[in-house]
Formats: structure tokens, sequence, C-alpha cells
């Protein structure tokens, strides 16, 4: 079994967590970011704040957008940050070679809290296979 497959099964059994850089993820360019969801929504709440503001009233625009921002950012944000997760995750664990690029980029982490309390982890500057190949051998796994 190679170190992505120990990682997915790590990642299975909950004994590591997978850190994802929304951030990096989330911007244009990121093979998981999609348009709709960062722009559209936001431009449809201007475009209506500014309708209000301009066929109704001043104060009532002002509430459209106040409104609108707090739904952006208390409802659909989190949906959004979720979202990316998945999608990341799934790409980063589609292979070695994509886990790998992903890994030097800085956008991915590990980790792990171990039976004896310790904690574990590993990013950009640490080798994720010997990660991997640590705590397999620390649970008495042989691959």
């Amino acid at each position: 079994m190679n170190e992505l497959e120990r990682l997915k099964d790590l990642l299975n059994r909950e004994k590591v967590k997978l850190g994802v850089n929304i951030r990096q993820m989330n911007s244009p360019g990121s093979p998981v970011y999609r348009t709709w969801e960062n722009i559209t929504v936001p431009v449809l709440l201007l475009g209506a704040s500014m309708l209000a503001t301009l066929y109704i009233h001043t104060w009532v625009g002002l509430a459209v957008l106040v409104a609108g921002a707090a739904w952006w950012i208390l409802k659909v944000l989190p949906k959004v940050r979720d979202g990316v997760f998945d999608r990341s995750a799934a790409f980063a664990l589609s292979s070695e070679p994509v886990f790998d690029a992903l890994w030097a980029k800085g956008v991915l982490s590990l980790y792990a809290k171990m039976p004896d309390g310790s904690e574990r982890a590993a990013a950009k500057r640490q080798d994720w296979r010997a990660f991997v190949r640590a705590l397999s051998d620390d649970e008495g796994e042989t691959g």
C-alpha cells in the first residue's frame, strides 16, 4: 500500500485530519474555484441594493445591502467554505502527483492526535510521506 492509500485509510478512520488553505483554493485559477459561488450572489445583492436606493429610498437600499451582506456572511460563506474544502480534499486525494503539487504549494496540511495525547502536524516544509509512514508504524501497520 502506497502512502496516499495509507493516508486515505487514516483519514477514513479519523486518525488524521486534512487541512486545506481555503483562501488559496477558492481563488481564480484553482481547479476547484467556482465563479458563480463567489461572484453571482454578491453582484445580485449589490444590484438589489442599488435598485432599492434608486426606486425606493436610500435607507431602504442600505437596509437591503446590510441584510444581504449579513445573510451572505452568516449563511452562504460557510457553505462555500465547506464546498471548497470537500472539492479540494477530493481533488488532492485523487492521485499522488496532484497531492504532491498541492503540498508543495502549501495548500495542504496534516494533523494527528496520538493516543498518548501528543499532537503531530505536518505542512509544506515537512515530508507528508514520512508523516504518514510514522503514523502507520505507530499503529503497528505494515505496508
